[in-house]
């Protein structure tokens, strides 16, 4: 279980979870604001904090960046399609812009 929890892979996923996670309860509290979600989104960027953390130990810094904003950036793009938050195609195409960018930049 240790072994796991130092794996760069699982860290690179644990970090964009955590901040995709963080986005969704900032959208949470911008409807209904409760200091109950402001303490959650507290843990939740502590927990990411961490786990970027325990990466940034084991890669550089460039090849962390790219991990987790790629990851970040479809796992919101997708919770906001399934919540109904139609995407413009502009929104779309960036996401497209941003993905295939890291896909430049990662080989």
């Amino acid at each position: 279980m240790i072994e796991l929890l130092n794996h760069k892979t699982f860290l690179a996923i644990a970090a964009a979870l955590g901040y995709a996670l963080a986005t969704v309860v900032m959208k949470m509290i911008s409807g209904v604001p409760s200091y109950t979600l402001i303490v959650c989104l507290a843990a939740v960027l502590i927990g990411t904090a961490c786990a970027e953390i325990f990466l940034l130990r084991q890669v550089n810094l460039g090849l962390a960046f790219i991990a987790i904003i790629a990851t970040e950036t479809l796992l919101v793009l997708s919770y906001a399609f399934l919540v109904g938050e139609g995407l413009t195609g502009k929104e779309l195409l960036g996401g497209v812009f941003v993905v295939t960018g890291v896909a430049l930049v990662s080989f």
